[in-house]
């Protein structure tokens, strides 16, 4: 079981992606909006390097970029490459999976600021069925299929995660940190077409949770076996509510008992793309709101539910300008203000 976060009592923040391509103008719009839950931005407009999967492949064994686009040549002998990352991950040796300025531009802006007020700082890395779905090898097979890699990539992205945990611990003055890994693949759990099978989707979170010292989450904008997720015991889940609440309510036994196991869900409830959002108001976003908060606290104590609570984006802010992006930031903020003052 991941550690848990403390429950942020319906507090708001963000998902990842933010369209800024000045480090310090997304950081300054994250920490006015969302002071006490702020989250460090990923700047994917900036350029490819600074998008899911590049920004934590550097210590991929055999990549090879060509354009936008990753693989890796698996024909060449690896071993040695695959040998260290088995080393580190023993001796949780995580410095050489560091991050750099050029890949996180965001991290490294955020984690020099001064956070007063923050009770927390959330980042966000790739998880490792995302991440082993979206590289292929050079017969343009995803690498999640081949055995190496299927094992390898968890402990990969674990060394990831904790020198980003560690990082924003030592260079910020906040009680908590929030690793979560990004796993719209999640959505194959299951699947026959496109197939991700549940053991090795669990042996690859135990490798990340064995490893990290605070709370780990998972963000999956797709929808995807619910119970089984919850199952994991991620300290969040965070989710597209405004397209898939109906879909997470039906699994209301799992979610009633992940809530008393101490998880906390990130309702997704305002729409990250800006055409969407546009078409909503706050009045909208607070009926949506309130009518799945009534169906979830049918069964769930009202006051540990708001508890239990986040109000973010439903995904990563990408279809929008900056000042759209604050919009559905501010949204956000705002929705869970009311939440927060009202007793609904």
């Amino acid at each position: 079981m991941a550690a848990p976060l403390s429950p942020p009592g319906s507090l708001a923040t963000g998902v990842g992606a933010l369209p800024h391509m000045d480090p310090k103008a997304a950081c300054d719009d994250v920490l006015s909006i969302f002071p006490e839950f702020p989250f460090i931005p990923t700047l994917p407009n900036r350029g490819v390097c600074e998008s899911i999967v590049f920004n934590d492949s550097a210590r991929l064994p055999g990549r090879v970029i060509k354009g936008d686009r990753i693989s890796v040549d698996s024909s060449q002998d690896l071993s040695t490459r695959m040998e260290q990352i088995y080393l580190d991950y023993l001796d949780a040796n995580y410095a050489p999976y560091a991050a750099t300025i050029k890949t996180a531009s965001g991290f490294f802006e955020m984690i020099q600021r001064e956070l007063r007020g923050a009770r927390y700082l959330k980042c966000q890395v790739t998880g490792p069925v995302t991440f082993g779905m979206q590289v292929v090898d050079q017969d343009r097979k995803p690498i999640y299929y081949d055995p190496r890699f299927s094992d390898i990539l968890p402990k990969l992205i674990a060394l990831r995660a904790r020198w980003c945990e560690q990082a924003m611990r030592e260079k910020t003055n906040v009680d908590e940190t929030l690793v979560v890994l990004n796993e719209p693949y999640f959505a194959s759990i299951g699947s026959s077409v496109v197939p991700v099978d549940r053991p090795s989707v669990e042996a690859g979170w135990q490798d990340i949770i064995a490893i990290m010292e605070g709370a780990v989450g998972i963000h999956c904008c797709s929808n995807t076996d619910w119970g089984f997720v919850m199952s994991l015991d991620p300290a969040v889940i965070s989710f597209d509510a405004y397209a898939n609440a109906r879909e997470f309510l039906l699994y209301k036994d799992d979610l009633a008992s992940y809530l008393e196991r101490g998880g906390v869900v990130a309702w997704g409830i305002v729409p990250a793309d800006y055409r969407i959002f546009s078409q909503e108001s706050p009045e909208s976003l607070f009926d949506r709101y309130v009518s799945i908060r009534s169906q979830a606290t049918a069964y769930i104590e009202e006051d540990f539910f708001d508890e239990h609570a986040l109000i973010t984006p439903n995904c990563g802010i990408r279809f929008a300008d900056e000042r759209g992006a604050s919009e559905i930031m501010n949204a956000a903020a705002d929705l869970s203000q009311k939440v927060r003052r009202s007793s609904l």
